[in-house]
C-alpha cells in the first residue's frame, strides 16, 4: 500500500544520519544485555523493515546478535507497523506505560524474538551517566528524572481518566496491569 506524503519532509540526508544514530543507540543498549544479543544473533541475516507514518528503516540481524541497516531494496522477512498515526496518542500510551498497536507480517519465529527482546532489554541510563558525571550525580538525575516521569504520568492517567469518565477505558492505576482486578504492590 502506497502511502501519499504530506507536507514537508526532512533531507535524505537528515533522515539516512538519525538512522544510523538509531542503530547506534539499540546497539548501545543491546550490549548490555547478553541474552538478547543471544537470541538476536539466532535470527542472524535475517531483516525487519520498522514503519510509523512516513517514516521507516529496515533492520538487518547481525552474527553478533546486533543491528545494521539493510542494504536498499532487501525483502523484510518481517514487517512491523505502528497502526496508531498519532504522535499525541503514542506519548499518551508511552507515558501511561503502554505499546503501541502495530500490524505484524512475515516471520512469526522473528517477531517472537524481537518481542522477548522489547519485553525484557531496558536502558541502564544511571549507568551511562555515571561514566559521565561519576556515580553521585548520576544517581541524583535518575531520581529526578524518575520523580519527572512519574509526574507524567499520573498527569496523563488524570487527563486520560477524564476522558474514561466521557465513556472511554478508565485510568489504570500504575503498575496494574489491564484487565487486572488486583491492585499494584
Amino acid at each position: 500500500m502506497e502511502r501519499v506524503v504530506s507536507g514537508p519532509q526532512p533531507p535524505a540526508w537528515l533522515v539516512h544520519e538519525l538512522q544510523h544514530r538509531t542503530v547506534l543507540f539499540l546497539n548501545h543498549v543491546l550490549m548490555q544485555e547478553r541474552e538478547a544479543m543471544e537470541r538476536l544473533a539466532r535470527q542472524s541475516g535475517r531483516s525487519a523493515h520498522v514503519q510509523w507514518r512516513n517514516y521507516f528503516m529496515t533492520l538487518l540481524l547481525t552474527p553478533a546478535g546486533l543491528l545494521e541497516l539493510a542494504p536498499e531494496g532487501t525483502m523484510p522477512d518481517l514487517r512491523l507497523e505502528v497502526s496508531d498515526s498519532s504522535p499525541l496518542q503514542l506519548a499518551r500510551s508511552a507515558l501511561a506505560g503502554e505499546r503501541p498497536a502495530i500490524r505484524i507480517e512475515g516471520d512469526v519465529q522473528l517477531a517472537a524474538d524481537i518481542n522477548w527482546v522489547v519485553d525484557h532489554l531496558r536502558w541502564d541510563v544511571e549507568e551511562d551517566l555515571s561514566r559521565l558525571v561519576g556515580d553521585a550525580p548520576a544517581r541524583a538525575l535518575a531520581a529526578v528524572a524518575e520523580r519527572i516521569a512519574a509526574a507524567l504520568r499520573r498527569f496523563v492517567g488524570a487527563r486520560m481518566g477524564a476522558a474514561g469518565d466521557a465513556g472511554g477505558l478508565p485510568a489504570q492505576a500504575p503498575g496494574q496491569a489491564c484487565g487486572s482486578d488486583r491492585s499494584p504492590p
